[in-house]
């Protein structure tokens, strides 16, 4: 029996719609919050849901009896709870879902994730773990990336474009993500592997904002804005809030490259992510949807 934690997520739901389109008989049981909308779960004699809180180890140990194979993408704050259940209950085989996040030069985006990546490697002798890292994820107006700026260039008249947009970044589609989900577990060659899911190729961010500018008809103006006038900027927000506002890292990020090679996904597994141009199209239509 496999267990999914996740699947009403972003990616997990294009994860779920890769299992129903490859007609998957295995037992699955989808792990989910008391509060998560489950409705668009079909009701299959091989799915089984069931609700939990992942931070009570109790009912976690519980819920994942039984359990040969687990696919963690709820989030990386839960996955040493999910790993410590799994060997109690002498799961084989374990997939969790982190970022690249824990490859920043800034504390506060990486020290986090590269405490859990360190636990949870202690762990590789216990079970087979397969660690996937995607990038920047997009695809609908529900992801935390790219819809923020597709809202910012279509309000403001004057986009602030900071280092000049230079940095190259690498986003991957959540339908890419769902589908490479489904491939690592029909793949036993991807035990107790590492792979990185990126998007098509490295584009800079300038490239990515142009291109939402074109898709969206705007008529708004770029506005190079220094990098350390940027950093200034976001400090002084954050003395002038007295700590509320604290914006520092994300803007050093916009400074920082964040692409990376995917090779090794697609060579164990024909991982083939598409294109920013394409993948950003449907976001867009969804945003002028939600205008009208």
């Amino acid at each position: 029996m496999i267990a999914i934690t996740g699947i009403t997520g972003h990616s997990g739901r294009y994860f779920y719609q890769e299992l129903i389109k490859h007609k998957y008989k295995e037992k699955i049981c989808f792990l989910v919050r008391e509060s998560s909308d489950t409705t668009f779960i079909a009701n299959q004699s091989n799915f089984h849901i069931i609700k939990v809180d992942l931070n009570q180890d109790d009912s976690l140990t519980m819920a994942l009896s039984n359990i040969d194979t687990i696919i963690h993408i709820a989030g990386i704050q839960y996955s040493l709870n999910i790993v410590k259940a799994a060997i109690i209950n002498k799961c084989k085989r374990l997939i969790v879902v982190h970022t690249t996040g824990s490859y920043s030069k800034y504390k506060e985006a990486a020290s986090e994730y590269i405490k859990i990546d360190q636990e949870l490697a202690r762990y590789q002798t216990q079970i087979k773990i397969t660690v996937l890292r995607p990038t920047m994820i997009y695809g609908d107006l529900c992801d935390h990336n790219m819809s923020k700026f597709i809202k910012m260039i279509d309000q403001l008249k004057l986009y602030p474009n900071i280092a000049g947009g230079h940095c190259l970044i690498q986003p991957v589609h959540a339908a890419d993500l769902g589908l490479a989900y489904y491939q690592v577990l029909t793949n036993s060659n991807t035990e107790g592997k590492e792979y990185i899911l990126s998007g098509e190729k490295p584009i800079e961010l300038i490239k990515c904002l142009k291109i939402i500018k074109t898709q969206l008809n705007s008529h708004n103006l770029f506005i190079h804005v220094p990098l350390w006038l940027a950093i200034f900027s976001a400090k002084c927000l954050k003395f002038i809030s007295l700590g509320k506002i604290d914006i520092i890292e994300k803007v050093q990020r916009m400074g920082e490259d964040r692409s990376y090679d995917h090779q090794a996904a697609t060579r164990d597994f024909g991982f083939q992510p598409r294109c920013f141009e394409q993948g950003i199209y449907n976001e867009i239509i969804q945003y002028k949807e939600m205008k009208k």
